[in-house]
């Protein structure tokens, strides 16, 4: 009995010193190695990244081109960190490979949509619909482009909300771009009663836009024009130039000026009104 117990014990000795040899003192270290790989390697990504946005900003490459190489350069410079991590670990990358090739198809599925916004993604840089700080505007999506990465663009609404919108959505569909020439046309349509004097209606306008500082005389000066007979007004309308930026505040200066002018020159503008007539059929 004593033997037996001898022998049990030595076996048990024996697998316990092969574990300590195959995993703990074999793997540990690695795996030590390895977390240490890790977190230099993404102190080092962080801190390129900081010497890259300083080279994009010296050199003045395109903000919208920055965030795309700052994206795409952080993904795949992470990627390869754990790579190089699982390498070190001792992990076969030729099993690793196999794995993903195996379930290639559902992956390749899963990932279509997020290849469709990477090709977007480089669509938008090289065709440049629009760029970081112009307003545009695409189906339920308007804000201003704050920054475009490799997967979606990132917009700002006026309200102050942020939209994330799939690249492929913005470089695939209609899309109107608000800042992308250096002017904008303003438009401001009136409601001028019959029997009052064009001409007055459109000399006041017209006045109204030229004293405005947010108005521009190029490339056209402030124009007014009698557009079409309503049933109870006269429609006027008013054209003027302004920055694209100035669009919103020269829009409601001028309606307010436009107002102010014509009650001054006793314009009226008309409205909707009920007549209601009521009868005594008492008799």
């Amino acid at each position: 009995m004593d033997k037996t117990g001898d022998t049990h014990w030595g076996s048990f000795a024996e697998g316990a010193k092969q574990f300590l040899n195959d995993v703990v003192f074999q793997y540990v270290p690695k795996l030590i190695v390895a977390c240490i790989v890790l977190f230099v390697g993404w102190k080092l990504i962080k801190l390129l990244n900081k010497v890259m946005k300083r080279a994009y900003d010296r050199h003045k490459v395109d903000p919208s081109l920055q965030e795309f190489l700052h994206s795409l350069i952080d993904i795949v410079l992470k990627v390869l960190l754990v790579v190089t991590a699982m390498g070190i670990m001792g992990i076969q990358m030729t099993s690793f490979i196999a794995i993903l090739g195996a379930a290639g198809v559902a992956i390749g599925m899963g990932l279509q949509g997020t290849l469709q916004n990477f090709a977007g993604g480089v669509i938008i840089l090289l065709l440049k619909p629009f760029k970081v700080g112009d307003y545009v505007e695409q189906g339920p999506y308007a804000g201003f482009v704050e920054s475009i990465q490799i997967f979606n663009t990132t917009l700002r609404t006026y309200d102050a909300r942020k939209i994330i919108v799939p690249n492929t959505e913005l470089a695939t569909k209609s899309l109107v771009n608000h800042f992308n020439l250096p002017q904008r046309r303003v438009a401001i349509d009136v409601g001028l009663a019959y029997g009052m004097s064009v001409e007055k209606a459109k000399e006041v306008m017209v006045r109204v836009a030229a004293e405005n500082p947010l108005v521009l005389h190029e490339p056209k000066a402030p124009y007014a024009t009698l557009e079409n007979f309503e049933d109870s007004s006269l429609h006027m309308r008013l054209y003027a130039w302004t920055l694209p930026e100035n669009y919103w505040a020269t829009l409601y200066s001028l309606n307010e000026g436009i107002y102010n002018a014509f009650c001054e020159e006793g314009l009226e503008i008309p409205f909707n009104q009920m007549d209601v007539h009521i009868r005594d059929n008492a008799s």
